[in-house]
């Protein structure tokens, strides 16, 4: 997994609970392994260890993990509709960062919100997390960019209009990539302004 929220933990910070329906933990049980072990059989589950998070105790350790596995073969990417952020990578974000605890921004804390409207306010959305960075993306052998419904016509925009990343938008990062791919939906398609 690519990401996590984060909340205090004494002098740190430890994963939000896996219980909460927008945690990633959750996330990746419910809708990842959960759906592919529904149809397989025992000997041909994905086990619970196999699906890795970044540490907020040690995050660069997750960058040495991958790296000794011989790396990340394919990322599923998305972009925060009105920041352009990417797993939680804000704009800013260093072309050459790695692993690491962020404060989320406001604009990401919306942009949750409204995938998960769960959280029921913005107080209620974490204002950390732990993320994979940009060159952790980029080190990848092949990525594709989901970006789907009206609310993404923007990101797509943006994307379709740099020729490398961007730190003020960082799904430009699908540029760096050394195989990536946009996949887009006609409404994310349709001109920024349209209706």
């Amino acid at each position: 997994m690519m990401d996590e929220y984060l909340v205090a933990a004494g002098s740190g910070y430890k994963y939000a609970s896996a219980r909460e329906p927008w945690s990633c933990h959750h996330f990746a049980r419910v809708e990842i392994a959960d759906r592919l072990n529904a149809s397989l059989l025992a000997t041909q589950r994905l086990p619970e260890e196999s699906i890795w998070f970044p540490d907020p105790r040690d995050p660069a350790a997750y960058d040495k993990r991958i790296a000794d596995v011989g790396g990340i073969d394919f990322f599923i990417l998305a972009s925060g509709a009105s920041d352009g952020h990417v797993a939680f990578n804000p704009p800013g974000s260093d072309r050459s960062s790695r692993t690491r605890i962020i404060q989320l921004s406001e604009d990401t804390r919306r942009d949750n919100l409204q995938t998960f409207p769960a959280f029921g306010t913005l107080a209620a959305v974490p204002d950390h997390g732990i993320t994979v960075g940009i060159d952790t993306i980029v080190s990848a052998g092949e990525s594709v960019m989901i970006v789907w419904g009206s609310g993404k016509r923007l990101t797509l925009s943006r994307m379709k209009s740099a020729e490398r990343y961007e730190p003020g938008w960082p799904a430009t990062v699908i540029h760096e990539c050394p195989l990536g791919e946009i996949l887009a939906d006609a409404d994310a398609a349709a001109p920024p302004d349209a209706r």
